[in-house]
């Protein structure tokens, strides 16, 4: 006698229906019955829910690879073949009425070789456009050459005429990129900060505008080397992007009353140099439409910036 005694699973003549696949799945096609309808439709011509999850993931495949098309694109900019015929002097004046000293060469900074396009991309929401990259797009353009361009995400439904021109001209397709040391791409795309990529191989984005426009500008000129005074420029820029463009009307006030007390010392925010400190705040008192109620320094300060004609793409993305 076994110890344990187990009835039987099936009788001599029951009949087991074994799966002749390993997963079985609903079909997806809308195969009909006798009825005449699909065999997976549901009543009030509602989707299966298969069929839309189904749908949905489709969608995610295809946003991964529009943006590992946007990835080898920019691999794809950085491996050119310089012109031995090209000059790669570069003026470190930036206009007759402005230069920044001790400007900073491109491949000096990035410690790479001559004649290969540096490609920065750069997503933007176009609720809430980056004046300050505009403004430091134009004095790039000013000092390297630069290939402009604009683009549209799918995420975004659309985009205002002005945003799509705000880089200038588009570049006719035929250019050969060697002819350029910088590609500076800008896409209109629903993200929740600005990010920054300079190197699509190893770099992690840069996120918000303020450390961006910290980035872009080490391509115009050095930080000081003063502590004290590259600690005030840094003191301005979030002062500008944190209080007086996302502050409320107390804070704002505060801001300008804190600007009209530094520009009656000197004729600009960091010193007697024209620096990024300016640059942020003239675009924040812009789009926050302080301007027409600043105190007199104030007011003196920001038309001694429109007379250097910097701030021209930002004022007219604003019109």
């Amino acid at each position: 006698m076994p110890m344990y005694q187990v009835k039987p699973v099936s009788g001599g003549d029951m009949k087991v229906d074994l799966p002749t696949c390993m997963y079985k799945l609903p079909s997806f096609h809308s195969s009909h019955g006798s009825s005449g309808s699909p065999e997976h439709a549901l009543q009030n011509g509602e989707v299966d829910p298969a069929v839309k999850a189904l749908e949905a993931r489709q969608d995610e495949i295809m946003r991964k690879l529009y943006e590992l098309k946007a990835a080898v694109e920019g691999l794809a900019k950085t491996v050119t073949t310089p012109d031995a015929d090209l000059d790669l002097t570069v003026s470190s004046s930036l206009s007759s009425s402005t230069t920044f000293k001790g400007t900073t060469d491109l491949d000096t900074l990035l410690g790479k070789d001559l004649g290969a396009l540096r490609d920065i991309v750069i997503n933007a929401n176009p609720a809430q456009p980056p004046l300050t990259l505009l403004v430091l797009h134009s004095l790039l353009c000013q000092r390297y050459r630069v290939l402009s361009t604009v683009h549209v995400h799918s995420s975004v439904t659309s985009v205002p005429p002005q945003l799509l021109s705000c880089l200038g001209p588009r570049h006719a397709d035929s250019y050969a990129r060697h002819m350029f040391q910088l590609g500076f791409t800008l896409i209109w795309k629903d993200v929740p900060k600005l990010q920054m990529k300079f190197s699509v191989q190893n770099m992690c984005p840069i996120e918000g505008e303020a450390n961006v426009a910290r980035f872009l500008f080490k391509l115009l000129a050095p930080y000081p080397s003063d502590p004290a005074a590259a600690t005030l420029v840094d003191s301005w820029l979030d002062t500008a992007f944190f209080q007086l463009a996302e502050g409320s009307a107390k804070e704002r006030a505060a801001v300008l009353r804190a600007l009209n007390s530094a520009l009656g010392r000197n004729p600009w925010l960091s010193g007697p140099e024209f620096s990024l400190a300016d640059v942020a705040c003239y675009c924040c008192v812009l789009q926050t439409g302080s301007a027409a109620s600043a105190p007199a320094n104030v007011q003196r300060w920001i038309k001694s910036c429109d007379n250097l004609g910097h701030f021209g793409p930002a004022k007219r993305l604003l019109q």
